[in-house]
């Protein structure tokens, strides 16, 4: 792959690139933006008079589109300058949340979450493989944890955020919230990023190859499991937190706020273990996982247990992101941006997965079998990734 230095680059200075910072606030953006409906379920379904189950179909559905997206819109946009892609994707971003804090009606919604699903997969895909031609190749491995570390904070503190904001002034100034979020990161995309003309051109017959490769393979299929537990859980997170006695809407905010400061600790930590060995780290995280989430049915009960749990969730979390970005690349060094790109598909897929079986087993069951459906798959993840033959 072409290498890009510019001249205000220097692989010496211990500061990150600005042109770095960029790309982790565009997925930041992205991220956060695909979540946000996770905090503000209880509010964004009594104000359009849907059921809890059926509003989580503002995630579940940019998910698939965001799967599908970050497999498809490298291939059509593979002569396009990918700075120009970036910036017309985070305007797109914005003017559909403009349209989501504006919908008079659900379905206008779900209209609006479906182009936020393009652009969720396009940035994803697009700017995973970008840090490697922003600086020199010494420094290319903490820039490309930058990046990441965008879809990490994202996912553990766009919640927590949009949840404050939404108990505050509503749902719809928190997407009108992430609106201007959009507009300002495609104008700082504008201003730092230089010309990147693209260098790897992916074709869609590059994914299968890339199936083909055993440890690649074993990564995906492990990250699949983890992120469909999580947001078969997670999404339901609120509903599972009220039963809690002594819990009212003021006190869930905090806890999700110490959800999301607890994830962006575990995203540092994990990733520098994930650095040394990425199958060490996500053993950990899948068991820690699996055991926290599982442990939250019987502890309703008890705010200080549930507190303490949902910490220690949010640091295991908290590093999914990152470590198994460095098992992708690992298993795939030559096929950075069509390994990242089916990496950002299997993602949200999972997501989408996850919302949506969370959604069925929370309506039909009740929310405590959606706990015990994530717990069960992250314990599988775990059994997966001990399957996996130790990185030398």
């Amino acid at each position: 792959m072409e290498t890009l230095s510019p001249p205000h680059v220097d692989a010496r200075q211990r500061s990150v690139p600005l042109s770095v910072v960029a790309l982790a606030a565009a997925t930041f953006s992205v991220v956060t933006t695909e979540m946000l409906p996770v905090g503000l379920l209880t509010s964004l379904a009594s104000g359009l008079g849907v059921s809890a189950g059926t509003a989580g179909l503002t995630v579940t559905l940019p998910g698939v589109v965001a799967a599908l997206a970050a497999l498809l819109l490298p291939v059509a946009v593979r002569g396009t300058d990918r700075r120009t892609v970036l910036c017309g994707l985070m305007l797109l971003l914005g003017a559909a949340n403009l349209l989501s804090a504006l919908a008079p009606s659900f379905a206008v919604l779900l209209a609006a979450r479906l182009v936020v699903g393009l652009c969720i997969g396009g940035v994803w895909a697009v700017a995973a493989s970008l840090a490697v031609r922003l600086v020199r190749a010494e420094a290319v491995g903490r820039a490309t944890s930058v990046v990441f570390s965008g879809i990490a904070v994202a996912s553990v503190l766009g919640v927590p955020a949009g949840t404050f904001l939404g108990e505050l002034a509503g749902w719809r100034w928190a997407f009108g919230a992430v609106a201007g979020l959009g507009i300002a990161v495609a104008a700082l995309l504008a201003a730092v990023l230089p010309p990147l003309p693209p260098s790897e051109p992916v074709r869609l017959g590059t994914f299968p190859g890339l199936l083909r490769l055993p440890r690649l393979r074993t990564g995906l299929v492990a990250v699949a499991l983890l992120v469909v537990g999580h947001f078969a859980a997670y999404t339901y997170v609120r509903p599972v937190l009220e039963r809690v006695p002594d819990v009212g809407a003021g006190l869930i905010s905090t806890l999700l706020l110490c959800y999301g400061v607890a994830g962006v600790a575990g995203n540092f930590l994990s990733g520098t273990s994930a650095a040394r060995d990425p199958r060490r780290a996500l053993l950990f995280i899948s068991a820690a996982l699996a055991a926290v989430v599982l442990l939250l049915v019987p502890a309703g009960a008890s705010l200080p247990v549930s507190v303490a749990l949902l910490v220690a969730w949010g640091l295991a979390y908290g590093g999914v992101s990152v470590s198994s970005q460095n098992w992708v690349m690992a298993a795939a060094p030559e096929a950075r941006e069509a390994a990242s790109a089916l990496f950002a598909g299997i993602f949200n897929l999972a997501i989408a997965v996850g919302a949506l079986a969370g959604g069925r087993v929370a309506d039909a069951y009740g929310t405590s079998y959606a706990l015990w459906l994530g717990g069960g798959l992250a314990a599988l993840a775990l059994a997966v990734v001990a399957t996996a033959r130790p990185t030398r």
